[in-house]
């Protein structure tokens, strides 16, 4: 049986995503238990909300469309981030894993700026052939 595989999953940035929300799901386990409806949950939905709207992002017909969702996407990764900092404040996260998640973060911001650079303009330049 073939399976398909649909356009999303065939981003480089996709597979960075998955790695990324691993790693958040394995270090929000070892968090205190007062923390698993707070910071823990936060952070894991927040790192499955980058990878749904780049999902969702990549399914729309419109450029427009496309960028909000990458727009999204970016908005939840920097969720993360702030969420990542604060569980370094805390002592929930060492160095190694704060640098490890900022590094993921770090290029997963720049592919994700990529392609919702490129919907922007493509939706510009699509909304000035109406005119």
């Amino acid at each position: 049986m073939t399976i398909k595989e649909y356009s999303f999953e065939k981003l480089t940035v996709w597979n960075e995503i998955r790695d990324l929300i691993r790693l958040i799901y394995s270090l929000t386990s070892i968090f205190p238990i007062e923390e698993k409806f707070g910071i823990s949950n936060q952070m894991r939905r927040s790192a499955i909300s980058i990878g749904s709207n780049l999902a969702e992002g990549s399914s729309k017909k419109s450029s427009k469309d496309q960028s909000r969702f990458y727009n999204i996407s970016y908005s939840s990764l920097l969720e993360l981030l702030s969420q990542t900092i604060v569980c370094k404040d805390l002592n929930y996260i060492d160095e190694e894993k704060y640098f490890a998640i900022r590094n993921s973060i770090q290029s997963i911001s720049y592919k994700l700026n990529s392609l919702r650079n490129k919907a922007t303009e493509k939706a510009n330049i699509d909304n000035s052939n109406f005119k």
